[in-house]
């Protein structure tokens, strides 16, 4: 496991602390998993993102018929609430 520092505002370790002590967990496992929570996020998004672009390099489109389906369906939703 490796170790390094971070620093962040004041009011952002009061916070930490603050749910740390709800959680009966340490800052330190509070930091680690908010971290651990922001790689996995920011992974799954890059790698949506990049096979979406592979589709788009394929030609891999919708059609003109299939967009306003979807355009339709919300706009339809829209008027009815």
């Amino acid at each position: 496991m490796t170790a390094f520092t971070v620093r962040v505002p004041d009011e952002t370790a009061e916070k930490l602390d603050q749910l740390a002590e709800k959680l009966d967990r340490s800052r330190a496992y509070m930091a680690a998993q908010a971290i651990e929570d922001f790689v996995a996020r920011e992974e799954w998004q890059l790698a949506e993102i990049e096979a979406g672009l592979a589709e788009a390099d394929r030609g891999e489109f919708a059609t003109a018929s299939e967009v306003a389906g979807v355009i339709g369906k919300y706009a339809k939703a829209a008027r009815q609430s």
